[in-house]
Parts: C-alpha cells; sequence; structure tokens
C-alpha cells in the first residue's frame, strides 16, 4: 500500500514509519521537519493544521496512518493541544473523505481511556483533554461511515531518543544521572508498551484491522516502581525516592507559576500529578487476538533501553589517519 502517515518524525512515528517499510509499504511522510528526518519514503513538509497541505500529501494514497499529535505536559497557549491534536484529526477524516481513502488509521492514547476503576476518562491536563476530545470525534466519524481504526498505546518506551514521547526512558536517563528528585505515585500500575512491538501492531491494525475497531496496544501492567527495581538489578543505583502526593501538587503549583513568569517547560503540573493518581492498566487481549499483537517482558525492554543509554553515554576516540 501507499501510505501517508503523519507525525512520522516522533519518537513513535518514527519506529512505526521503519515498520512499515521494513513490510513494503510505499510510503509518504508528512511533517513540520520531513524533509531532514533521513527517513525511508517520500519527505513532505507541512504542518498538521493546514488541511489543503495534507490533502496534496494524502493524493494517491490507499491509507493514512494518522500518529501527529502535541505530546507535552504544558504549553503557554493551550489552544496549540485543540489545533493539532484535535484539529488535525478532523483535517485527516475530512481528507480520507474527500479522498475516499479506503483504511485510515488514527493513534490515540491510553489517557484517552478511563483509568481502572472509572467508566468514564478524566480531564487532567489539556493533552489528555484533547485526546478525549478527539476520541469522541473519531467515535462520530466511525458512526458516519468512516473507514477508521484506532490503536491506544500505553506508556511507549525503549531505546532511542529521550523526549516526552519516550517518558520512561527519559526518566532512568535522568535518574541515572542524579537527576531525578523522586516518583510521584510510584504504587500505581501503568502499562508500559515497548515501542518496537506498538509500531508492529501499527502495522497489524493497518493492513487487517476491523474497521470501526480500537486496539489498546499496551505491554506489561506494573507499578512504576517496578521499572526502577529492574534498574536497580541492573546498574545498582537505587530507586528514586516517593514523593507524597500533597507535596507533588505545591511543586505543581510552584513550576507552574515560574513558567507563567519567566517562561520555560514545567517540570511537573498539577495536571500531571493528577495523572499519577490513577491505574492505567491496559487489556490488550483484542489486539493479541485479531493482530497477533505480542508484548515484550518489562525486565527484557527496560534493559535493552539501559543498553541504549550506556551506548549514547559512550564518549567516541577521534578518528585516525
Amino acid at each position: 500500500m501507499r501510505v501517508l502517515v503523519t507525525g512520522g518524525t516522533g519518537y513513535l512515528g518514527r519506529s512505526v514509519v521503519h515498520a512499515l517499510a521494513s513490510r513494503g509499504h510505499d510510503l509518504v511522510i508528512f511533517a513540520r521537519s520531513a524533509s531532514r528526518s533521513g527517513l525511508p519514503g517520500t519527505a513532505v513538509d507541512g504542518d498538521i493544521r493546514d488541511r489543503v497541505a495534507i490533502e496534496r500529501a494524502a493524493t494517491g494514497c490507499d491509507a493514512i496512518a494518522h500518529a501527529a499529535a502535541l505530546v507535552s505536559i504544558w504549553r503557554k497557549r493551550r489552544e496549540d493541544f485543540d489545533d493539532i491534536n484535535v484539529g488535525g484529526l478532523r483535517n485527516v477524516l475530512e481528507v480520507a473523505a474527500t479522498l475516499r481513502t479506503p483504511r485510515v488509521l488514527y493513534t490515540s492514547s491510553f489517557v484517552a481511556l478511563p483509568p481502572r476503576g472509572r467508566t468514564e476518562p478524566i480531564i487532567a491536563n489539556d493533552y489528555q483533554r484533547t485526546k478525549v476530545l478527539a476520541d469522541r470525534l473519531a467515535n462520530d466519524a466511525v458512526r458516519d461511515g468512516s473507514p477508521l481504526i484506532r490503536v491506544y498505546p500505553g506508556v511507549v518506551y525503549g531505546p532511542g531518543s529521550f523526549t516526552e514521547g519516550n517518558l520512561v526512558g527519559r526518566l532512568i536517563a535522568d535518574h541515572l544521572k542524579h537527576r531525578l528528585p523522586g516518583l510521584i505515585g510510584p504504587e500505581h500500575p501503568w502499562s508500559y508498551s515497548y515501542v518496537d512491538d506498538v509500531a508492529a501492531g501499527h502495522c497489524e491494525a493497518l493492513e487487517r484491522g476491523r474497521i470501526g475497531g480500537r486496539y489498546a496496544l499496551g505491554g506489561e501492567n506494573a507499578p512504576q516502581r517496578r521499572v526502577f527495581e529492574i534498574v536497580q538489578q541492573q546498574t545498582g543505583r537505587r530507586p528514586p525516592l516517593r514523593i507524597p502526593f500533597p507535596i507533588a501538587d505545591l511543586m505543581g503549583a510552584a513550576e507552574e507559576a515560574r513558567v507563567s513568569l519567566f517562561g520555560g517547560t514545567p517540570l511537573v503540573t498539577r495536571g500531571a500529578v493528577e495523572i499519577f493518581r490513577h491505574d492505567w492498566s491496559l487489556d490488550s487481549g483484542e489486539a493479541v487476538r485479531e493482530l497477533a499483537y505480542t508484548m515484550t517482558p518489562l525486565a527484557d525492554g527496560v534493559r535493552r533501553t539501559l543498553e541504549s543509554i550506556r551506548s549514547a553515554a559512550i564518549p567516541t576516540e577521534p578518528a585516525r589517519a
């Protein structure tokens, strides 16, 4: 298939692009810096907020894999989340309808789903709020006949860049550099999704997922502290201390005030603290049954992530004539 991939330059997006390319798909990569990404396929520089640019890139494609999103705990301009996370999906759906694209895969997020023990999603910060709104938009689209398939990755992690798209990798790297002051809610479970597993799940969903299907692409469900227990087993570095929720709330309020006055990005926000209060376990059974989805054990995934961190930290010697 000829597949338009939006957001292909992000942490997960890059893995999805390489996985699709390895299966022989002809790719069009649509992102603001696509031409500088070095990714396989035809690079098209563009903004997901530009519907006309998306339509040009999607013309002639058999499918669209929409992974572009603003992944962050905070932005000075809150509307950026709405424009990108909701407006971007709306643009893709409208383009697909105009071009009659046969299949559209949308990368949602576990935070668009209710946490364990709840029947409705929570609204803790603007990222989560807009992923919930986008999921409702997707519901309407499916009801109206859109050929949409949705995937909901858990906490994606693994080797590579340690950005907000790879939060676990960044936390481990900061911990090893003595830059992580502590953990908020380390007793609460998350679903740790190894990046290669999630990329393969995207391929399967795009190729043979049910139209209208919704697939959780989770991993091992484990408390946050378990990640750092594995790090201790591998490195000897003791896990970070637990930051009590009242203190974390105060830290979040202080960070929000700091960036409002001086700019920058907060280390934590009150909204992020609220997310850490919940159980984010996922049931990936439907993806396992219908997509043959597989999940890397957390211990193996953390070990590979540590190897990547160590490799990045090794200085290289200058070349000799």
